[in-house]
């Protein structure tokens, strides 16, 4: 009988140069294998989101809760990725 976690086989799209780096960990010996490489990899990240998250949580109870509408309006657009194109603002324009 084996004990243990079930798994499920999923394909996964990584730059080539990152796979390059991952292939040249296990050569050294310092990855199993890149199954096993990113499998790790998934866990640190799912770790690290989980302490942020509860981080923020601690943070907003203990300055009045969650986040109101206004407030997280202003946090998304702070925290969004830059827009291609944009409007244009703050761009100088050629001279």
């Amino acid at each position: 009988m084996v004990f243990g976690m079930a798994t499920t086989k999923i394909t996964i799209t990584l730059p080539d140069d990152q796979i390059e780096e991952i292939r040249s960990l296990v050569e050294a010996g310092e990855a199993a294998n890149v199954s096993a490489f990113v499998k790790h990899a998934v866990g640190v990240a799912l770790s690290d989101a989980a302490g942020w998250r509860e981080m923020l949580n601690d943070a907003l109870r203990q300055t009045g809760g969650p986040l109101t509408g206004e407030e997280r309006d202003w946090a998304d657009a702070i925290l969004a990725p830059p827009s291609r194109g944009g409007s244009g603002k703050g761009r100088r324009k050629a001279a």
